[in-house]
Order: structure tokens, then sequence, then C-alpha cells
């Protein structure tokens, strides 16, 4: 038995907090009381002055690729010391799960961005892949089944519609992973494969998600308000992407869930307020809308994002051509001006061995040192990664529609972020919840128990997670310690966490102080299945 004695208790359910203890038993807690009174031989952790709550639950991750490496530790142990003990996985159609084991196209999955490498296995089914991380993950994961990875797995990354069989099979792998326990789809909208695909085919992707009431998360074709989706002129194309959502939801009853509420470069912001209304007027319409947001101003993107599709198809030759160079530097140069964004906001984060020099200078800057225009640099960066280059770039938003939107009830608090083995990292990665933390204690976020419920118990409810995210009998012990003293005072974005002080995973301890315990941590997590 362990019992928490003294803590002020955030049960997760938006309730007011309350001084009371917290008794465990192996990975489930027992009770919840004003006072437990201890018995011989219990564990007594004295928490007078400080805080509890669930474990944190990353609502948007892509950890379902990591929890399967064969030393997951790195990848796992900044997010644990930010207080998540969980995470949604699979998001923007991109999921290590939800594919035919005998695909031709298995190195497509993961859009480019995640692969198999130095994996335990590759996992095709959601049965599968949660037997392999059961007890064998730091943390907790439960899975989205992605649309780019169905669709690869039977058509690879053709532009085209699928033929009848392969919507069918397609589906069919959607189907039995929503009953093996996936707890939504994903649509990546802006990735190969989901780009290609119609009204009609996601549609059908709605549909079964309508059946099995689960959500459907969606990154959608533009998060900014010019991009390479649509033609140039007339709407902005984040509200042309969410007015897609629109017609695929309206006359459901189904569970839409935006992912990442950004907006990518200054002028994207004042489509703020038009994407809030419409998500609230879906709500109005029966469909159960909810969207997700960090903390963070900026986002990250491969090196080839500004470059339009018909450059990145030419040959190294064709690109370097005068004529091409001269188009893509008047299309760049309009978008630049559109966006409201310049190459002062692009900094890199990863070009590749040899070029580290690179990392953590905006183009701006590396211009300045080659003595070269700013998209000759550009140009010059994306050839020395063999266009496969990493970048940190924003703005995606701003202090003040991350303060309105993390208030609003449909909201969830997530990361959108994962550990790359070189190069500047996701700030995510740090302290993107003790940061919501933060801003709820210095008054520009939501309460504190909306807070911690939009990172906890709404989160496990949103997607069928059963008896997780709240502190309550028979659920099992999740467990977040925090100093809210030093969550107010602390100096975010430095590289590391602040405020946490205990985190407890199925009832075992992984980190006291700045102290994780590395053994612990290979075995504390679960598969978190939707029922």
């Amino acid at each position: 038995m362990k019992l928490f004695k003294n803590g002020f208790v955030y049960d997760g359910t938006g309730a007011e907090g309350f001084k009371g203890d917290i008794l465990i038993e192996n990975d489930r807690i027992l009770k919840v009381e004003e006072d437990i009174q201890p018995e011989e031989g219990w564990e007594i952790i004295d928490l007078e002055g400080l805080s509890v709550s669930p474990g944190f639950m990353d609502a948007h991750s892509h950890n379902d690729w990591f929890a399967i490496k064969n030393q997951p530790r790195k990848y796992f142990e900044p997010f644990i010391r930010q207080g998540i003990t969980s995470f949604v996985t699979g998001n923007c159609g991109l999921s290590v799960v939800g594919f035919e084991a005998e695909s031709q196209h298995v190195n497509k999955i993961g859009g480019g961005l995640f692969s198999h490498d130095d994996t335990t296995g590759i996992y095709p089914r959601v049965s599968e892949f949660f037997e392999a991380i059961d007890r064998n993950s730091p943390c907790n994961i439960a899975a989205l089944a992605g649309h780019c990875t169905a669709r690869a797995s039977v058509a690879g990354y053709e532009n085209r519609q699928l033929t009848d069989s392969e919507r069918k099979k397609m589906l069919e792998i959607m189907e039995n992973a929503l009953k093996e326990g996936a707890c939504g789809l994903s649509l990546g909208l802006m990735y190969e494969p989901g780009i290609y695909a119609d009204i009609e085919e996601l549609k059908d992707v709605a549909r079964l998600c309508e059946k099995y009431d689960r959500p459907m998360t969606v990154h959608p074709r533009a998060c900014s308000a010019v991009s390479m989706t649509y033609p140039l002129l007339g709407r902005p194309h984040l509200l042309r992407a969410l007015d897609e959502l629109v017609e695929i939801a309206s006359g459901t009853r189904m569970k839409l869930h935006y992912s990442h509420a950004i907006f990518v470069g200054r002028r994207s912001f004042r489509c703020k307020d038009e994407l809030v209304s419409i998500l609230h007027g879906l709500r109005d319409k029966g469909v159960d809308i909810g969207f997700d947001i960090y903390s963070e101003l900026l986002g990250v993107s491969v090196i080839t994002v500004v470059l339009p599709a018909w450059y990145q198809a030419l040959s190294l030759k064709e690109k370097r051509h005068w004529f091409n160079k001269l188009k893509l530097s008047i299309l760049i140069r309009a978008t630049i001006i559109l966006l409201g964004f310049g190459w002062d906001d692009i900094q890199i984060a990863y070009i590749g061995p040899g070029y580290e020099r690179y990392e953590g200078k905006s183009v701006a800057q590396i211009a300045k040192e080659m003595g070269k225009s700013c998209l000759d640099a550009y140009l010059d960066l994306c050839e020395m990664s063999n266009f496969k280059g990493r970048i940190n770039m924003g703005p995606y938003s701003t202090p003040e529609i991350v303060s309105e939107l993390s208030k609003d009830e449909r909201c969830l608090y997530m990361t959108d972020a994962w550990v790359e083995d070189h190069g500047v990292q996701n700030p995510a990665i740090y302290d993107c919840f003790p940061k919501f933390l933060q801003y709820s204690l210095c008054g520009t976020g939501d309460t504190m128990p909306n807070t911690i419920r939009k990172m906890t118990g709404a989160v496990a409810e949103r997607f069928s997670i059963k008896d997780r995210g709240l502190i309550k009998p028979g659920f099992y012990a999740d467990i977040t310690v925090f100093d809210e003293t030093k969550l107010r005072n602390s100096q975010p974005d430095r590289e590391e966490s602040f405020g946490i002080e205990k985190v407890y995973i199925n009832g075992v301890k992984v980190l006291d102080g700045d102290i994780l315990d590395a053994e612990a941590i290979r075995h504390s997590g679960r598969a978190m299945r939707a029922c």
C-alpha cells in the first residue's frame, strides 16, 4: 500500500481542488478521502504543500513510433519530467499500426517523418502492437489508426482515387483496428497519400468513426491563410480546409477532433475568430466537436515546407535552372508576403552530419554568413540535406490566441512533439504542460481545475480510455505531483521542465525530484485499449 498524505487534490473532473489523501494498492487507487489513517507496513508519501492530480495525458502524440524502439527511454524521459504519463498516439494519419502485413508499401508508412528503424519489430495490427508495448514501454499508450497508413498500405502514394477493391480493403483495415481497441481514426490531409483522398473517401472513414463512436482526428489540408493546396486568391486556405470538414461531418453525430489549432504566419491570425465560430457551429448542429492546442508559438516541419510540389518533382539539374529558380523566387516571395513570415522565422533544426554549425540559426543568419541571398542559402541547405532536413518555424500562434483557446470547453492540451536523434529539439518536449499550469496560476489560462481536466479526465473521456484520467477509487494509479509555487515563479523555455515533483505510472514511482528511475520505466507503461 502507498498512502499519499496531505496533498491538494485535483481529481481530473474539473471540480475544485481539496485537501485529501490517496491510498493506492498495486496499480489502482483504493481510496480518496479527507483523512486516511495509515496502517503498519504502508509507504507514506507526505505531500504537504504540494498538489496532486491524475497523470497528464498528451492528447496528440506520435510516440507510438517510439514506444517500439529497442531503447525507448530517451524518447520518453523529457515527457515524464513534465508530468506526462499517457499518450494518444497515431495522429495526423501517420500511425505505426493499421496496415497489411504483406503490403509492398510498408516503407512508405510514416510519411517520411517516421520509420521502423531500430524497433523491436513491425506490428501491422493494433492487437499485435498492444501486445508488444504492454509493460514494455515507459508510458501508457492509446493508439489511433491512421488513414495515411492504411491507404499507403493498399495503394502506396499514387495520386488517384482508390479502386472499389482498394477502398474496401482500406476500410476493412481501419475497422479491424477499431475492433481491436484503437481509440479512433486519424486523417493527415497534408501528407501523402492523405492529400489524394476525395470527400467521398473521407466520408467513408467518418462513417466508421460514427459507427464505433470513436473520434476522427484531422490534420487539415491547410493551417495557414495561404498554402500550396488551393488557388492563391479567395477565402483563406485554413478556412477552406475547415469547410471540407464541415461537409464531411454535417448531418452526423460523429466525434470530430480538429488537430493542433494553429495559424501559420502572422496573416493567418485573423482567421482565428471564424475558425472558432465554425467549430462552435458544428457543435450546435450535433457534431461532437473538439480540438487541441500546445503552449508553443512555433512548430516543427520538413525543410521543404515552403517548396511547391512542381519544384520538388524536378531533377536536381532542373532545380538549378535559372528559369525555375526565378519562378520559384517569385512564388516564395509572394507566399512570404501573404503568410506574414520571413527567413528570420525559419530556424534550421537539422541538416545532416557535418552541418551541425547551421543548427539553431535562422536561414537569414546563415545567408549572411554565406554571403548569399536568403533564397540561394535556403536552396543550398535543402540540397545539403538531400531535401530531408528539419526546421523549427513560426509564428504559429500568439500568447493571446493560446490564452483564448485554452479556455474553450472543447479544447484539450497536447505536445505534438517527439524526441529527435539529432539536431535542435522541438521545445514542446521540455515544458509544454508545465506552461499550461503556469498560465492558469498567472491568470492567462483556464482555471486550475479545468486545466487539469483538459490534460487528464477530458482526454480519457474523449478517446474512450477506461479507468484513466481521474483520481478516483478503481482507477489506475497514474499520479503527477507538482509545486504550484515553483510553477508560478519559474522561468519557462529553458529546455527543461519545471514544477513537477513526482510521477507515478500504474502505481510505480518513475520520477522523484530530478531522479528518473531508469529501471522502473522499462516496464511501467501499459497499452490503453479503447472500450
